[in-house]
């Protein structure tokens, strides 16, 4: 699970995200958020300069001292929570753009804050540093010295979650928390899936060192067999959904795909390199369905590609597709900058054709 969404995380669920840039020197980041249901309420949202949020939030507790206010106004896939807005992925003003995704099994957040620190409620970090950093090295010094994250419950459930950020300058960083701390790798690959943590899926790269994009002229097996297909260059690249196999696809792909020259050829590549990761609706059905709140609607005994996002740091756009609407839309942050109050725009969900031989008609 790569959100909070108001029930109990589900043991299956899975994400991946990836960091990439175009041949102009833009930087993209996107993700696809897998799961067996979307919250009702979740939207595109976009929380302006000024928005209150808070850092922790249990119901009607939770002081003044733990809510903030937006520095840099912020777009992406969320959900108005009351007085707590929640954002699972997203971009900032200052072209700051990251999510967090499922981290099963490894993530441990600390008994309270430590001194001089705010806690924070995992759900909100996303949020919290959109609106707060300009910059990846900012994030990091705001997670290093100013927030502990606490195992405070959110409706119910801790989620167990890492977050993947970049910015502008095309940097991409990691955050891990386990049992030994908070862990913060920089410059990394681009790619993030879920468990284990960013050093193993790395280190796991070393087992398709054969791997390429060039196809092999034939075999030494028979001299005389010519090659008669292609793709063989990347025989042995695992194709199932779990997270190992999704890591070394994308990273396969970041490293040898060509990179679109403008940001339009870029996103539209970038959201082809995500679909082979993307999960299909009826390929991987969740073993212990999670609980059923009042704010999941459509739930289904899959888990899939409920929506894919890329974000553009130079242009400040956010770009979206759904499951069953492939359209590519999107949502330009400049012209919203000085809107008083937070705007929320819908997925749109429903197949979206586009009939040519109406043009001729």
């Amino acid at each position: 699970m790569t959100c909070f969404t108001g029930s109990a995380p589900p043991p299956e669920a899975g994400c991946s995200a990836l960091a990439w840039h175009t041949g102009d020197g833009k930087s993209l980041w996107g993700r696809n958020y897998d799961f067996d249901r979307l919250a009702e309420g979740a939207r595109i949202l976009v929380l302006p300069r000024g928005t209150p949020y808070r850092l922790l939030w249990a119901g009607d507790s939770g002081g003044e001292d733990h809510t903030a206010a937006v520095r840099y106004a912020c777009a992406g896939t969320g959900l108005l929570l009351g007085p707590a807005p929640v954002l699972y992925e997203g971009l900032n003003e200052a072209g700051l753009m990251g999510g967090q995704l499922y981290y099963r099994g490894f993530a441990h957040y600390g008994e309270g804050p430590a001194a001089g620190a705010r806690p924070i409620q995992p759900p909100f970090l996303v949020l919290h540093l959109l609106a707060q950093c300009a910059t990846v090295e900012e994030a990091v010094r705001c997670l290093e010295k100013e927030l502990r994250l606490v195992p405070l419950p959110l409706l119910g459930t801790v989620p167990p979650l890492h977050w993947s950020f970049s910015d502008r300058t095309g940097e991409s960083i990691v955050v891990e928390p386990d049992r030994e701390g908070l862990h913060i790798y920089r410059n990394t690959l681009g790619v993030m899936t879920n468990s284990p943590g960013y050093p193993w899926h790395r280190l796991n790269l070393l087992n398709y060192a054969g791997l390429r994009d060039l196809d092999h002229p034939g075999t030494p097996l028979a001299k005389e067999l010519e090659q008669c297909f292609s793709g063989s260059g990347a025989q042995g690249l695992p194709g199932d959904w779990s997270s190992p196999s999704r890591f070394v696809r994308l990273a396969f792909l970041r490293a040898f795909a060509p990179t679109g020259e403008g940001e339009a050829s870029g996103v539209a590549r970038m959201f082809r390199l995500l679909q082979s990761a993307a999960f299909p609706l009826g390929a991987v059905r969740v073993s212990h369905q999670s609980p059923v709140t009042e704010l999941d609607t459509h739930t289904v005994p899959y888990d899939y590609t409920v929506y894919t996002s890329v974000c553009c740091a130079q242009s400040r756009r956010f770009y979206w597709t759904t499951y069953e609407n492939q359209r590519i839309r999107y949502l330009e942050l400049e012209p919203l900058l000085e809107r008083p109050a937070p705007l929320q725009f819908p997925l749109y969900q429903t197949p979206d054709f586009l009939p040519v031989t109406d043009l001729f008609r």
